[in-house]
């Protein structure tokens, strides 16, 4: 890979001597639309270079004699033959829509509608938002709140919070305050603060381009007793003591955090895709990578999971810090051929994009105290503010998994299990995707609930059910299915069981 830099112009030090944080920063519209741009194609390009090893390497480093290549037309095969990559992008722009077209201060509801009946597909903690919103009427923050979604803590809010920070430069709390809300869609505790975090980055890269200073301030906004919190704080002391082997801090990572409690899919797996452990990766590519944009992007890459998320908020970062004019042409030359298509499912193509979010972060900053003239704007910068406490799976600790051999749900019979928690997992397939199937889940022979499976992929739930506030003992799930039709295929996967953490 080419050996492409770009200066360090500002370092701490200086920007706290010329801006200084609760003071004015001035810059030129033009700088600020450029920032904007670059945020927008950083993400893109990040995205884009890590999408061919998405989840390909779990658990381990992508090794150093996998070439991760570069080829010109790259991000237009992806538009051309697998869209989907872009849902980083697309999902961000579900909320710009909605600011454009209802304001600033649009009601939650409608961003939670709009991201409910889009079209696009969805996994993980916005699939079952969907499913919540859609299906069992649950609107935010219940649709994201940990018990009603086994996936709050998963990595997708983080990845499509970067809309924050854009519309919001050098105004770090008023960014944060952009992802309370909308975060609660399908997140809670460290998914929201991955978010958060993301956010507050991308807001200090208009006003300083000192990796450092931001991955540290940014901090600031998070709850110090949090376990987010406490990962990125260790990435960052490692870093200080390993400050040239970024592989000795992703073992030293993945050893205190590799493991998943949360997300059904990653627990005693090797797939991971919880938010703190994947923004430790991004944290990793901006540290180790020391403002060098090729370094950054691959280093973050080969921290491997979620390969093509965790480069494409650092690129965003890494973009607005830098400005679209100054990222090299090497990674320039693929974008500029589709800068003017829609992303799939949208109408929006990046060239809008980046129109959306200026026009939006000129409201912002004339909202907060600056000042908008026909040439620059005065952006009123912001001391960091921590925002509540938040934590998922409190007081639960992990049993384990219990394979429950694929049976379909009619001849589940009786699953004991000894614990506070249970997840059941599996799913339900039909011809006809209109069929929603019926269960009644019983725990202990009292009906729990009456549980509504979607054969239509749109709206299914990623789990068959889950109970976190049972108490602590022996006890046996049942279910019953009350509205069997032919050709409808049921499986159970698995339970998970959880206990009352030791304190």
């Amino acid at each position: 890979m080419k050996n492409l830099k770009f200066p360090i112009l500002l370092s701490m030090a200086l920007l706290l001597a010329s801006a200084g944080f609760g003071k004015s920063v001035t810059i030129s519209k033009a700088t600020l639309l450029d920032k904007i741009k670059g945020g927008w194609a950083g993400k893109v390009i990040g995205c884009t270079y890590g999408g061919p090893t998405e989840f390909k390497y779990k658990d381990r480093m992508i090794p150093d004699d996998v070439e991760i290549k570069w080829p010109d037309h790259q991000i237009k095969w992806y538009y051309d033959h697998s869209p989907g990559l872009y849902d980083d992008v697309y999902m961000d722009l579900t909320f710009v829509d909605i600011f454009e077209k209802k304001g600033l201060d649009a009601p939650i509801n409608d961003f939670a509608n709009a991201f409910a009946h889009a079209g696009y597909p969805l996994w993980h903690a916005n699939q079952s938002a969907r499913y919540n919103i859609l299906v069992d009427k649950l609107m935010p923050p219940q649709s994201g709140y940990w018990k009603h979604n086994p996936h709050a803590d998963d990595i997708d809010f983080q990845i499509e919070a970067d809309y924050a920070g854009l519309m919001s430069p050098g105004m770090i709390n008023t960014a944060v305050s952009y992802t309370d809300q909308i975060g609660h869609i399908m997140s809670y505790g460290d998914g929201w603060y991955g978010g958060v975090y993301v956010a507050a980055m991308f807001s200090l890269a208009f006003v300083s381009k000192d990796v450092n200073y931001i991955v540290n301030e940014a901090l600031k906004t998070i709850p110090a007793q949090s376990t987010f919190y406490q990962c990125i704080a260790d990435v960052i002391k490692w870093y200080k003591q390993n400050p040239t082997d970024w592989k000795k801090t992703w073992q030293l990572v993945q050893d205190k955090y590799g493991k998943e409690i949360g997300c059904p899919d990653g627990v005693m797996s090797d797939f991971n895709i919880d938010a703190k452990i994947n923004s430790a990766y991004c944290v990793m590519g901006l540290l180790y990578g020391e403002g060098d944009y090729s370094k950054s992007l691959e280093i973050s890459t080969r921290c491997g999971q979620d390969s093509d998320c965790n480069p494409s908020t650092v690129g965003g970062i890494l973009g607005t810090m830098m400005g679209y004019s100054q990222i090299p042409e090497y990674w320039m030359k693929p974008l500029k051929e589709v800068e003017e298509r829609p992303f799939a499912y949208t109408d929006i193509s990046l060239s809008k994009a980046y129109q959306m979010s200026y026009n939006q972060a000129l409201k912002v900053i004339a909202k907060n105290s600056g000042k908008v003239t026909p040439k620059a704007v005065s952006i009123k910068t912001q001391t960091p503010k921590t925002v509540r406490f938040e934590q998922s799976f409190e007081g639960l600790a992990l049993v384990g998994k219990v394979g429950l051999k694929n049976k379909p749900l009619d001849s589940l019979g009786e699953v004991k299990f000894t614990g506070c928690g249970v997840v059941l997992r599996g799913k339900l397939e039909a011809d006809d995707k209109a069929y929603v199937g019926l269960l009644d889940v019983y725990i202990d022979g009292k009906k729990m609930k009456t549980v509504h499976l979607p054969a239509s992929n749109h709206s299914r739930s990623n789990d068959i059910y889950w109970n976190y506030d049972l108490e602590q003992g022996d006890h046996v799930l049942t279910v019953k299915r009350l509205n069997p039709k032919d050709n409808v295929k049921t499986t159970a996967w698995s339970i998970i069981v959880y206990k009352k953490a030791e304190n």
